[in-house]
């Protein structure tokens, strides 16, 4: 099982959205804990990282998988997150 470290304001941008949002990423997260390359998981395009996607909002995710650790990169909005 896979452990889980937000960097940077990934942490913040979690705790500004409304509650109910902040319970359907913190669930999505823990399921992502036991399988982390699940098919709704894609590689970003030029980048190392992964995104997933819990309704309009996208999770920019680094996923180190010989020390077990996914980082939340970022969170947010699809139309703000890539930029």
């Amino acid at each position: 099982m896979y452990s889980l470290e937000f960097r940077g304001k990934a942490l913040r941008q979690l705790e500004k959205l409304p509650i109910e949002l902040q319970r359907r990423i913190a669930s999505y997260l823990d399921r992502l804990k036991v399988r982390p390359f699940s098919h709704d998981i894609k590689r970003l395009q030029g980048s190392p990282y992964y995104r997933a996607r819990v309704g309009n909002y996208r999770i920019i995710l680094d996923i180190k998988r010989d020390i077990l650790i996914i980082v939340v990169i970022q969170l947010g909005l699809r139309h703000k997150v890539y930029k």
